[in-house]
């Protein structure tokens, strides 16, 4: 991991403790046709996440998904399933609100889209995870696999 993303994200974080503001995100369960889920790894933070990312000012919550899957893993054509749910952070010292889809890639090509923002990118078997994927990435598959809803905290 470059240690200006690492500067940079300890920078924001502190930023974010100061300010506290409000935030929303979105990410993907996102599958291919085996069922295999795509996840990422970022240059500024350690672990395996959900591919997804902020909301822009303005920006449609399905739109800000469509350009995160977009940016990061490469995936330009993709069918949202359901909304997993909507769950809450605080973590960072936002107050973040996470909107959490199923998605279907129509390909499966997968690659980290921006260099600067992904280290890694890979589809995996839901039962054999990288090492170093989050807890809270975990808790949404198994709600995906469960076939539930989720909601509350992240």
């Amino acid at each position: 991991m470059a240690l200006h993303h690492r500067l940079l994200g300890k920078a924001a974080r502190l930023v974010w403790r100061i300010t506290r503001p409000r935030t929303i995100g979105v990410r993907a369960v996102l599958l291919d046709a085996e069922d295999r889920i795509a996840l990422v790894r970022h240059t500024y933070i350690e672990g395996w996440y959900l591919p997804g990312g902020g909301v822009k000012k303005g920006e449609a919550v399905v739109d800000a998904l469509h350009r995160e899957l977009a940016e990061e893993v490469a995936i330009e054509a993709a069918t949202v399933e359901r909304v997993l749910g909507v769950y809450h952070s605080r973590r960072e010292g936002k107050d973040d609100h996470v909107i959490v889809y199923v998605v279907r890639a129509m390909a499966n090509t997968l690659r980290g889209a921006d260099a600067l923002e992904v280290a890694g990118a890979g589809w995996f078997d839901p039962d054999a995870l990288p090492t170093g994927t989050t807890p809270a990435t975990l808790r949404r598959i198994e709600e995906w696999r469960a076939g539930a809803t989720g909601g509350g905290r992240w």
